[in-house]
């Protein structure tokens, strides 16, 4: 097979076998280029875009733990009367009707149902009451049907 091509290239004139040279060398320069040095340049700005979100993510996580250690830290704001009435009161001022409402033994939480609540101002009355020494425990909703949720949460009162 070799034989053959090379007697078909001594064949042709010696224009022609500097043609067919260049030719085949740009042949393998353009293959290379292809099936090398682009795979490989797009497989490096893939773990750039990777590496860039992984620094990101990392970054997040940092300032949620410095959050938490500082709100651990400084304890937050203390309670001045029993959890029970602190969310009570809340609720009745930001329109919830509580269903449900027990006393933790020890008295430092409260567990509480609520039967519908729009979404957005259950939170905002959670953030208040995280603003007022009040954190979330546990809470878990439930999609009522007409755009309102079921509520049943732990609460308890920040330490002094």
């Amino acid at each position: 097979m070799i034989e053959r091509v090379t007697i078909w290239h001594r064949g042709r004139s010696v224009r022609e076998q500097r043609m067919l040279l260049i030719m085949a060398a740009l042949f393998l320069l353009i293959f290379s280029w292809l099936l090398v040095v682009r795979p490989l340049g797009d497989a490096l700005s893939d773990a750039r875009a990777r590496h860039g979100a992984a620094i990101v993510a990392r970054a997040q996580a940092q300032a949620q733990v410095e959050a938490l250690r500082a709100l651990r830290t400084a304890g937050g704001r203390g309670l001045t009367e029993p959890v029970e009435t602190v969310v009570a009161r809340t609720a009745n001022e930001a329109g919830f009707r509580l269903s449900r409402t027990q006393a933790e033994p020890g008295g430092r939480g409260v567990s509480i149902a609520i039967e519908a609540a729009r979404p957005q101002a259950l939170f905002t009355w959670i953030a208040s009451l995280e603003r007022q020494g009040v954190v979330v425990a546990s809470l878990s909703t439930n999609a009522n049907a007409d755009r309102t949720v079921a509520v049943q949460a732990t609460l308890r009162g920040r330490a002094s």
